[in-house]
């Protein structure tokens, strides 16, 4: 799903309808929220001019007599209209997205600037999620916080400052968000005058959402027609060729694991050098651990599921008595493998999330699963400037960080280092014969 997202600070004349029927025409956009239209009524009229054709549905938030009005649109033939609850400073539209069949609530929020103002926007917001169940989330908008210090540059520090921050950051965490990356800038308010600037549009999204669109980051464009920069919501998935082989450490609490690696080692057969020859067996052990990954490790937590019923049975025909032996032992048997699989879950969230708070209990919390999605994000690769343009080609991006590494590790042909007239010391003949010659009996007994 494709947002574009702007305060636009009033829909003025021509020059921004313009600009925006541009982006939403080059992004191939399915919904549109913006920020302080400063219009205290619009028309179908006026908001199919803004997308350039007629199918498009709309809802407009006139705030106070147009001070922080919202207005959100969506285009008919990508999002189908359910319902959608307006309050002060948001508008969540709720509906179906065509293409992917999926339930999502697109929030449109305008955050007021005191502190009071926000904290009950905050509330508001985790209320109506409290109520509307069964959709994914996307919440974008100018929320006017910002979640560290140095996200505000040139704007004096004030007393509430870091309230507002603790108080955002707490919001978010509540609310289960997951920001998405940014691409372009840092910032994306500027002062007019160049003296101040701050990161107070942002885009956050559900896990759930992440789940049918992975690679959804926010793209920061440049700024026209407003002092905010607009961000576009999108999902851009780019073949990077064939991943890297990688083990997996859970997979060594198998007992037949190694046996089974070197069975399968053993039964290839490649022609070549040494070199062709352990990248073709890589390559084969790679598609066969897949395979064996799926049947024994993918379904874990199933497995988890079926010795705690079984354990359940057992236990219920203890208590009455009919326990017998072979079942004793079949339930000391299941305390085992319970024990193994468990190890087992640790193992590899462990080695996904690498997050110290893992080990104290968080691991089946959707905070964690969050930071798993978030932590890939983060250290993914998006792409490269070249010049004064945004690549995120992959062909284009491994030409570049090849250049990048030639430019900083690449030696010269002259290194500057001059050994005239330094005398080094040298062994001579003699000495040299000395310490290659063979040891004598004499001196092998007197060493040992």
């Amino acid at each position: 799903m494709i947002i574009v997202n702007l305060n636009i600070r009033g829909l003025g004349g021509g020059t921004k309808v313009r600009y925006m029927r541009q982006i939403i025409g080059s992004e191939d956009a399915d919904f549109v929220c913006l920020q302080e239209t400063k219009a205290k009524d619009l028309s179908d009229a006026r908001c199919f001019s803004l997308w350039g054709v007629n199918s498009v549905g709309w809802i407009h938030n006139q705030g106070d007599k147009g001070s922080g009005s919202l207005l959100s649109l969506w285009h008919k033939d990508s999002f189908s209209y359910e319902h959608h609850l307006m309050g002060k400073g948001f508008i969540a539209v709720f509906g179906q997205h065509i293409k992917s069949s999926s339930r999502c609530a697109v929030v449109n929020v305008y955050s007021p600037c005191n502190l009071s103002g926000k904290k009950a926007l905050w509330e508001e917001l985790s209320k109506v999620k409290e109520v509307s169940q069964g959709s994914v989330w996307c919440l974008c908008g100018d929320f006017n916080a910002v979640r560290s210090r140095s996200e505000r540059k040139g704007v004096r520090s004030r007393v509430e400052q870091s309230s507002e921050i603790r108080g955002f950051n707490s919001f978010i965490e509540s609310f289960s968000l997951i920001e998405l990356p940014l691409v372009g800038k840092t910032f994306t308010w500027f002062k007019p005058d160049g003296t101040a600037k701050s990161r107070i549009d942002r885009v956050f999204v559900t896990e759930e959402w992440l789940q049918i669109w992975p690679m959804s980051k926010q793209y920061v464009l440049r700024r026209e027609v407003s002092d905010h920069c607009a961000l576009v919501v999108k999902s851009v998935e780019k073949d990077w060729g064939p991943k890297p082989f990688r083990s997996v450490d859970a997979w060594f609490f198998d007992k037949g694991f190694l046996k089974m690696v070197k069975a399968r080692w053993q039964s290839y057969t490649a022609q070549g050098n040494a070199f062709i020859v352990f990248k073709e067996k890589l390559k084969c052990l790679k598609s066969d651990l897949k395979t064996w990954n799926k049947e024994v490790f993918s379904n874990l937590d199933n497995t988890k599921r079926r010795i705690l019923q079984d354990l359940e049975d057992l236990d219920n025909q203890d208590c009455n008595g009919d326990l017998g032996e072979k079942g004793r032992l079949k339930r000391m048997e299941l305390v085992s493998c319970l024990a193994e699989n468990d190890k087992r879950i640790e193992s590899l969230i462990s080695q996904k999330a690498r997050a110290n708070w893992f080990k104290n209990g968080d691991s089946c919390t959707r905070f964690f699963h969050s930071s798993l999605r978030w932590r890939r994000l983060k250290n993914e690769v998006k792409g490269v400037e070249v010049g004064s343009q945004w690549c995120e080609e992959p062909s284009t991006v491994r030409t570049e960080a090849n250049k990048l590494f030639e430019s900083r590790f690449c030696a010269t042909k002259d290194l500057g280092v001059r050994l005239d007239g330094v005398e080094f010391q040298s062994l001579s003949t003699m000495e040299n014969e000395t310490l290659v010659a063979m040891f004598s009996e004499e001196e092998i007994k007197e060493a040992v």
